[in-house]
C-alpha cells in the first residue's frame, strides 16, 4: 500500500511543473522571460487595448502590436468590446503555444499578474515591467481565439544606453515605415531641436504613434539613417 501511495505521489510531483510552466516562473532573475509584475507607482506609460470580434468571425486586439523600451513599466488598460469572453496574456510565443495546447485539453482560467480574463463589456488592467529585450507576444489563449487572430508581437528594445528626447509626432507614414517628429535637442547625436523624419527599429512602434502624440524617444544612426530605437 505504501509503495502504491509513494508511486502516486511521485507521479503528481513529476507532473506538476508541466502545469506551472504555462504562465508562471521560468525567467531571468526569478521573473519571467517577458519581464515581471510592475508597480503602479512606477508606471511610465498607459496603453489602451481593445478586444473584440468582427462580423466575418475574426477576433482581434487593437492595437495589433506594441514596442517598448527595456525597463519600461506599462499599464495596459484592457476592454472587452466583443460579445464573447476574452483574455489578455503576456508571454513568449513558445510558452503561449504550450499553454494554449493545455487549455485545449481542459478548462483553465488564468489568475496571474501577466494576464486578465474579461466578460463582454468588462475592463481590467495589467501592470508590467519589461525587464528583458526581445520579441514577445500578447494573446488570448481561450480555445479557438488565438487561431481566429487574437495574438500580436511585443518588441522590447534596448534604449538603456541612449538619452530619451521629448517630442511631438507630426506625421506617421506606415507604408514607408517613417515618422516625422518635432523634437528637442538630440543630445547623443549633437543635433539641435528641429523637425525631422525618422525610421523605426521595429514596425510595431508605428502602431503606437499618431499625429499630435507627445512622446519620449531614443534615436540612433543605423546604417546612416536616423532611427527610433526606443519609445515611451
Amino acid at each position: 500500500m505504501n509503495k502504491i501511495l509513494s508511486a502516486a505521489l511521485l507521479g503528481v510531483l513529476s507532473a506538476a511543473p508541466a502545469y506551472a510552466g504555462g504562465t508562471h516562473g521560468g525567467g531571468h532573475g526569478g521573473g519571467m522571460e517577458v519581464g515581471k509584475p510592475g508597480e503602479a507607482a512606477h508606471v511610465n506609460r498607459e496603453v489602451a487595448v481593445t478586444m473584440k470580434e468582427t462580423d466575418d468571425g475574426e477576433m482581434l486586439f487593437e492595437p495589433s502590436s506594441f514596442s517598448f523600451a527595456k525597463g519600461e513599466t506599462v499599464k495596459f488598460v484592457i476592454t472587452n468590446a466583443g460579445e464573447l469572453e476574452h483574455e489578455f496574456v503576456l508571454d513568449t510565443a513558445e510558452r503561449n503555444v504550450h499553454h494554449k495546447a493545455m487549455m485545449a485539453k481542459m478548462e483553465m482560467e488564468h489568475d496571474d499578474p501577466n494576464s486578465v480574463r474579461l466578460d463582454p463589456g468588462a475592463s481590467g488592467e495589467v501592470v508590467w515591467t519589461f525587464s528583458n529585450t526581445g520579441t514577445f507576444e500578447f494573446a488570448c489563449l481561450i480555445p479557438g481565439h488565438y487561431e481566429s487572430g487574437m495574438h500580436g508581437p511585443v518588441a522590447v528594445l534596448d534604449g538603456s544606453d541612449g538619452t530619451f528626447t521629448k517630442g511631438t509626432v507630426k506625421k506617421v507614414d506606415p507604408k514607408s515605415g517613417k515618422v516625422t517628429i518635432i523634437h528637442e535637442e538630440l543630445v547623443d547625436l549633437e543635433m539641435p531641436a528641429m523637425t525631422m523624419v525618422f525610421r523605426v527599429a521595429d514596425d510595431a512602434m508605428l502602431d503606437q504613434l499618431k499625429a499630435g502624440d507627445a512622446i519620449e524617444f531614443v534615436a540612433e544612426r543605423i546604417k546612416g539613417k536616423l532611427t527610433l530605437t526606443a519609445l515611451k
